[in-house]
């Protein structure tokens, strides 16, 4: 197990962790329905609430944070292992995808969907180096139903937005490749890694069936039961994926080759990012607790494009 060093408590369901130039890192907490700044004490501020459920969060080209609004769940707190979320809220508001102005804490709802498709639940976001995003909307689950998921990839000054990758199951996690050529995406509930070859912004190639939606199956551990939830990319190219259930982050190759698995002290380990010096400072938000931690990274991560 890593050595980890707690920066806060008491978050509700914390996911998207944002390190900033500043020292601090941003957070949604999901079941508080807020964006919180943890500083580098432990103090928290929050800097907006767009309700529904924030989910992943990254900063735009406009120094923005762009949030997947999941509309939110219901949630049940487990004596053993602390709160989850469980269905969709009863008082689910829509999927979009949302900008937040850090200053002054003003959100505006940028997408609902295409005129072909509703978003249901979007759930993690990568931005492009030409200043495009790629989401992942995973679904929303219901008592006896569950949605299929899809990618998507969108223009931050609203006048794009269109589906690229479909169905998937649960997708959540996402990222890119150090040359930016290739998209990660992670399954939750079926624990798949994906890669998608771009062709251009917003362009992805496709593989034959039996491939369901055109990527490549880079990486499914066995063994265990195991979800997949957000990643973060290695400046190498490994991709770090946290991982539910078997509780920690779950790291594997560019060729998908080799499978390394670092446990964490929460079973709900949901997100992971990089800051710091050098970029070997790893920040994991521990959802079930309601931490946010800390500890030092083996390699340097990604830096991300803005």
């Amino acid at each position: 197990m890593a050595e980890v060093r707690t920066i806060t408590t008491g978050l509700r369901f914390p996911e998207g962790p944002v390190a900033m130039p500043d020292g601090s890192v941003l957070v949604v907490e999901i079941e508080r329905r807020c964006l919180t700044r943890v500083l580098p004490d432990g103090t928290r501020k929050v800097v907006a609430a767009p309700g529904g459920g924030p989910n992943g969060a990254a900063i735009g080209p406009d120094g923005k944070c762009y949030i997947c609004n999941n509309g939110g769940f219901e949630f049940v707190h487990d004596p053993d292992h602390g709160l989850r979320p469980v269905v969709q809220a009863w008082d689910y508001s829509g999927g979009r995808i949302e900008r937040i102005d850090l200053e002054t804490g003003a959100v505006e709802v940028l997408y609902r969907g295409t005129p072909e498709v509703q978003l249901r639940g979007p759930n993690d976001i990568v931005f492009d180096a030409e200043g495009g995003f790629y989401f992942t909307d995973l679904g929303k689950r219901r008592q006896r139903a569950m949605d299929l998921g899809a990618v998507f990839y969108a223009r931050a000054d609203g006048s794009l937005i269109r589906e690229v990758a479909f169905p998937m199951v649960t997708p959540n996690g996402i990222g890119l490749s150090p040359d930016g050529r290739t998209l990660y995406v992670a399954e939750t509930e079926a624990a798949r890694l994906w890669a998608f070859d771009i062709l251009e912004p917003g362009v992805l190639a496709r593989h034959p069936w039996p491939s369901p939606h055109g990527g490549r199956l880079l990486a499914q551990p066995g063994g265990t039961y195991q979800r997949f939830d957000s990643l973060a990319v290695e400046a190498d190219g490994n991709i770090c994926i946290a991982t539910l259930a078997h509780g920690g982050i779950t790291i594997v190759s560019p060729d998908g080759g080799r499978i390394e698995h670092v446990p964490m002290p929460d079973m709900h380990t949901t997100n992971i990012c990089f800051g710091g010096e050098g970029l070997r400072t790893a920040y994991v938000t521990l959802s079930g607790s309601g931490r946010l931690v800390a500890c030092a990274w083996p390699r340097p991560g990604l830096a991300l494009n803005f």
